[in-house]
């Protein structure tokens, strides 16, 4: 949290002055003074200057991106303690998240690791994280555009489709932003094939033309790595097998995306086939609007492709390329992490005698490894975003490193008076933007501590570190 501390010295040290100053109204623009827009709520235009108005978008990505992942890790806690340990929604009531991951550690150990001996051995490739370089290239290109008339911006855009049929009707500018339809689904053991990628456990029937290289269940015509007793108390193979599989042969971790078997974990689905399995609800677009609209409108998206540059001078360069670089890092992407666990089961235990019990222990741990997927996912976002030294340690620039720097150089080049204010009406809105944006800021280490402890606790339930 090294980087937070520094924005606050920096954002002290300068003071708001500058800006308050440069963005005062006077007689003539008295009339242009309205209410200001708000950084929480990422709105496009606060300034009028666009390498201005950049950077308090990015201090708006990052505070949403924090408040979604805490959101999430919230309910996904909850969701494990109901899906994997049958804890009762009733128990959960007013437990705070702490204490939700308290009763998971609990029934964690009486759980899984009372019927497992020698412990878990788990297979792991954390998540990686980059800043999202779409997201720079848009907003360099965007800035440029606006922030010097010499300046020229060509945009090619190919595929995708926006077909809107609108009543009503919207005095001013209006933008809307549309993703390509995407959902997840939860696909419990036996269920259908996935059609999209599997995030979790590939299980593919065996016959003699395959070979299994994942952990086989059933007969191994060869040296089995872990061995336990079925319901007809004849010995199986359950690890992995180096020689001919006869059963069930399951892939686990990033291999299994691309699965031609029965998908145990989540199944996401893009594009066309999302809309297809999905509700409305979960799809759409999002925009904004400038001036005063009315009406409403329906149609049809998909996302084209779209590659762009602009040509401007140094200066305007550099200041655009500040607020780009913010933006990309407060928009970072982790991708899922790679998990496989396997383990020998205890002499005694219910699971190892007891077919039934064996595959209802078996789906427990697959519905574990998948929340533990997404808890580990977003616990490597969320420290990128906002642990300093941890970012530096998978060779991306912290998010709050970004926007210090690219504050601070503005703030400076505002107060030489080597700055040329675009919309002196809106510029007046530059104080209260940046008192916002200390506060987010001040906030965040304590926004995040409760969601970051949990993550941590849950991380060290699993690997034991």
């Amino acid at each position: 949290m090294k980087s937070i501390k520094h924005v606050l010295a920096v954002l002290v040290a300068i003071g708001l002055s500058s800006f308050m100053m440069a963005g005062a109204c006077d007689d003539a623009a008295e009339s242009l003074c309205g209410p200001c827009g708000s950084v929480a709520n990422g709105d496009a235009t606060i300034t009028g200057n666009a390498e201005v108005d950049g950077i308090f978008k990015a201090v708006g990505t990052l505070k949403a991106a924090t408040g979604s992942i805490r959101g999430d890790f919230d309910a996904r806690v909850r969701a494990m303690a109901m899906e994997v340990f049958g804890i009762a929604k009733a128990e959960l009531e007013g437990q705070g998240t702490i204490d939700v991951v308290g009763m998971i550690e609990a029934k964690f150990e009486a759980d899984i690791m009372a019927n497992i001996e020698g412990g878990l051995k788990i297979n792991y490739q954390p998540p990686k994280c980059e800043a999202d370089v779409n997201v720079a290239v848009s907003a360099q290109a965007q800035c440029e555009a606006k922030v010097d008339a010499s300046c020229s911006a060509e945009v090619e855009c190919t595929g995708g489709e926006l077909s809107f049929e609108c009543e009503g009707s919207c005095e001013g500018s209006c933008d809307v932003g549309c993703t390509m339809p995407s959902c997840t689904i939860t696909v419990e053991p036996g269920e259908a094939n996935c059609s999209g990628t599997c995030q979790g456990s590939c299980v593919v029937e065996m016959d003699a033309s395959l070979e299994c290289s994942g952990k086989c269940e059933g007969e191994c015509d060869g040296h089995c790595s872990a061995m336990v007793e079925n319901a007809s108390g004849q010995a199986e193979c359950a690890g992995s097998c180096d020689g001919e599989c006869n059963g069930e042969c399951v892939v686990e971790g990033s291999a299994a995306a691309e699965c031609s078997g029965e998908c145990r974990g989540e199944c996401k689905l893009k594009g066309p086939d999302a809309k297809a399995e999905c509700s409305e609800k979960e799809l759409g677009c999002s925009g904004s609007c400038e001036g005063r609209c009315s009406g409403s409108c329906e149609g049809t998206v998909s996302a084209p492709k779209c590659e762009g540059h602009a040509e401007c001078s140094a200066d305007a360069s550099a200041d655009c390329k500040a607020q780009a670089s913010a933006q990309a890092s407060a928009s970072l992407k982790c991708s899922p992490p790679s998990l496989s666990i396997d383990f020998n089961f205890a002499a005694g235990a219910d699971a190892a005698a007891n077919a039934e019990a064996k595959a209802a222990f078996m789906a427990k741990l697959e519905k574990f490894k998948v929340h533990m997927v997404a808890i580990l996912q977003a616990q490597a976002q969320l420290r990128a975003l906002v642990d300093t030294d941890y970012a530096s340690e998978m060779g991306i620039k912290c998010p709050v490193v970004a926007i210090t720097a690219s504050i601070e150089a503005l703030v400076k080049k505002v107060a030489s008076g080597d700055f040329e204010i675009k919309a002196p009406g809106l510029f007046v809105c530059a104080g209260d933007a940046l008192g916002e944006s200390k506060t987010i800021l001040s906030g965040l280490a304590g926004d995040v501590d409760v969601t970051m402890k949990g993550q941590a606790r849950l991380y060290v339930m699993l690997f034991g570190e």
